[in-house]
């Protein structure tokens, strides 16, 4: 297992060539982008206080890694300021089969996209807004 969050880029397809499946038959990955919905966002500033966010990550690694019987996770986080379509995040789950690998990255995505504790800010050209936790992304979890 590895978890990371770190202000430097990095490649998705490096990090997936890296990710041993340790004896798992199927990989999902999911890597998120920073969108710009309105057409003005400048910046994605991301904060985050590093022993509660790599801590809070880790332990959703290992809750799926249990729940789902995964034989390996991957997830990488960026913090700091980024621009609209650098990748944000990226999760990687390898188990004996894909539903148990697909379950597994969908469980974490749900519970980083809601419960990992990173403080977002939109920079627009008319200002800085916090970013509002979303009724979609707390039913999401529901389902767990």
């Amino acid at each position: 297992m590895l978890v990371r969050v770190s202000q430097t880029a990095f490649d998705p397809s490096a990090e997936l060539a890296a990710f041993d499946a340790l004896g798992g038959g199927a990989v999902v990955t999911f890597n998120g982008v920073v969108r710009d919905d309105t057409g003005d966002l400048q910046a994605m500033e991301i904060e985050h206080y590093p022993a509660m966010t790599e801590g809070a990550l880790r332990d959703f690694a290992t809750q799926a890694q249990a729940r789902f019987h995964l034989t390996n996770v991957l997830v990488i986080h960026r913090v700091g300021t980024l621009r609209p379509g650098e990748v944000i995040m990226m999760v990687a789950t390898a188990a004996k089969h894909r539903k148990q690998a697909f379950q597994g990255a969908d469980f974490l995505m749900d519970y980083l996209k809601s419960r990992a504790p990173f403080w977002k800010k939109e920079v627009t050209a008319s200002g800085a807004d916090w970013v509002a936790a979303r009724d979609v992304d707390e039913d999401a979890l529901k389902g767990w």
